[in-house]
């Protein structure tokens, strides 16, 4: 199974943010895959407010394509993937990209999808 970027659809598009996603149960065995792009630095704090400790709490693995993505732990340790790195990031982590990065993610669809449905009822 193969999907062109380009052709993803849009799951959310605000300035400074463009995050196409697919999640085909039957062709992506279990799995969301998302492309990032961030033209400006973005705070991924303020999305995770209000949820358990203030964090994310979906694993994910990735592919840092350009740029950098900065992520902070519960623990207070902090870890910068740059371009090129390939990623696991546990749940439990806030973090912020540096302007122009790009980033291919995945992460596991029932953990995905809860994360999805509290982010939309705080929007």
């Amino acid at each position: 199974m193969r999907e062109q970027v380009q052709q993803m659809p849009v799951a959310m598009e605000q300035p400074g943010l463009k995050m196409l996603k697919v999640d085909s149960p039957e062709t992506w065995g279990g799995v969301v895959v998302e492309y990032f792009e961030c033209d400006q630095r973005i705070d991924f704090g303020p999305m995770f407010e209000g949820l358990p400790e203030n964090q994310c709490p979906c694993p994910h693995w990735g592919y840092v394509l350009k740029g950098a993505l900065h992520i902070q732990y519960g623990d207070e340790t902090e870890e910068v993937m740059r371009e090129g790195d390939v990623c696991y990031i546990p749940k439990g982590h806030t973090g912020w990209s540096e302007a122009g990065s790009a980033m291919i993610i995945l992460s596991p669809e029932a953990e995905a999808h809860q994360l999805a449905e509290l982010l939309a009822k705080k929007m």
